[in-house]
């Protein structure tokens, strides 16, 4: 799961969205250095990433590009299954897609303090370029996929994926379908666990 999985999945609590969104870069036992919630979130983005990996049908669609991305095709499969979620946002979600972008960019603006480093870097090239909100599109997938195997000096090839992504495109979105009811419930009983309910 990528960013806008990832956000959504936090549910309504800004806190646990600000530290789901900043925990892949608080490794260890660091996550104790932050308040109650931001350290919920850490937690749970943490569950949502295990419970991801090992799931049937994830691996599913990883195993479709693995030969010709090998270790990066989990991590182009996230980034297919926010362009899912971000294409049909308005089966999951009442709050129009731009709208509930707009509103978590002011959020991470408003607790710029509370943000890593890394966060606090990344944060105006990702509002700046409108990341979450150009998943919905194939233009704005392929840009990313580009941007990301810019950042591995070319060694991923994840800008062609989008050659797979096309060709398979009913596969991966009915995968992502099944995939995604699933690790809803699994977030849903996650944060209840997290929140002692």
């Amino acid at each position: 799961m990528n960013f806008l999985a990832h956000t959504y999945l936090s549910g309504e609590n800004n806190l646990i969205k600000i530290g789901n969104f900043m925990a892949d870069g608080i490794k260890g036992d660091d996550y104790n250095n932050f308040q109650p919630f931001i350290k919920k979130g850490i937690l749970l983005h943490r569950e949502i990433d295990t419970f991801t990996d090992a799931n049937l049908i994830f691996r599913q669609s990883k195993h479709r590009l693995h030969e010709r991305y090998g270790h990066y095709s989990g991590v182009i499969i996230d980034i297919f299954y926010d362009h899912f979620l971000a294409k049909n946002w308005s089966n999951y979600s009442a709050t129009p897609l731009n709208i509930y972008v707009s509103n978590f960019y002011k959020l991470l603006e408003n607790n710029y303090d509370l943000l890593t480093p890394r966060i606090q870097k990344m944060m105006p090239s990702m509002i700046k370029q409108n990341w979450l909100l150009s998943y919905a599109t194939l233009e704005g997938i392929g840009t990313i996929l580009y941007q990301m195997d810019y950042r591995t000096k070319f060694k991923s090839k994840m800008q062609y994926s989008i050659e797979e992504l096309v060709q398979f495109y009913t596969d991966f979105e009915n995968e992502f379908t099944l995939f995604f009811e699933e690790i809803r419930t699994h977030s849903q009983n996650k944060l209840n666990e997290l929140n002692g309910i």
